[in-house]
């Protein structure tokens, strides 16, 4: 399970995207996310996915290792598609029998709000891969800095999202354990129906939360004992700095999105 699941991890590399300002993949991921929203055709989606490989070929991650990635989450991926299949009407009918149906358009519609949640998915991972969570710590920080001038805890708010995000693996890892130790006892965890599994799955949760909940509190104490105080100022270890690739990466959206509208108009 933990190999399956690489959001929220690091590698540790020296590549192009690796020495790339935090702040410059969050803002070049927020607004890659927003553009996969306008993306509603197949030339618009592949436009977008050789984006994501070019990205990723700059990044050295093997693609294998980032489609891996979406292991955990091909169930709900699946059960979207199906949804979407069955409750978005129009276009030609293609089946029907009595109140179901399948048109054309629920395919069309379900197929493209995978690619979505597959791009997005594929794009976090590789900012969380190519990113320290220190740095991410302090790129949330300094891009969220306006709002403290309302006093919302900036600092606190990013801790949060990071601490968040290495959590993950963390879990992961931890359910590994525990499925090991049930499987030791005479669990069966990877046979039977669907339904068997997930009821199999089901008393691993509180034992996934108990230690969930004891690592928080040990997480907590060692901050605690190091003096860790969120409301005082803080300096950083690396000072983030912004150099002119960064800008050109920020303002590569731009030419990004007006292909992306040119196929979208031409309804390619």
């Amino acid at each position: 399970m933990k190999d399956k699941f690489i959001i929220g991890r690091y590698l540790p590399l020296d590549t192009p995207i690796h020495r790339l300002d935090p702040r410059t993949k969050l803002i070049f991921v927020f607004l890659f996310v927003i553009l996969i929203f306008f993306a509603h055709s197949f030339a618009t989606y592949l436009w977008l996915f050789i984006l994501i490989m070019i990205i990723v070929k700059l990044s050295h991650i093997k693609t294998w290792f980032l489609i891996k990635g979406l292991t955990p989450i091909w169930i709900f991926l699946i059960f979207t598609f199906i949804m979407h299949l069955f409750v978005t009407k129009g276009g030609v009918r293609i089946f029907e029998l009595g109140f179901v149906s399948i048109d054309t358009n629920g395919i069309l519609e379900g197929i493209y709000i995978v690619l979505r949640l597959m791009f997005i998915m594929m794009i976090s991972t590789v900012m969380t891969l190519t990113t320290s969570p220190i740095d991410l710590t302090d790129a949330f920080e300094r891009l969220l800095y306006p709002l403290k001038l309302v006093k919302i805890p900036v600092h606190q708010l990013s801790m949060m999202m990071s601490i968040a995000l290495r959590f993950i693996p963390t879990l992961m890892n931890e359910l590994d354990k525990i499925i090991l130790a049930q499987k030791s006892r005479g669990s069966e965890l990877s046979s039977g129906t669907l339904m068997n599994r997930i009821k199999a799955f089901i008393p691993l949760l509180i034992p996934l939360f108990i230690s969930a909940f004891q690592r928080a509190e040990d997480l907590a104490i060692a901050m605690e004992v190091r003096g860790y105080d969120a409301n005082t100022e803080r300096t950083s270890y690396r000072e983030l700095q912004w150099k002119v690739k960064d800008t050109i990466v920020v303002l590569s959206i731009i030419p990004i999105a007006i292909v992306l509208f040119v196929l979208k108009y031409l309804g390619v």
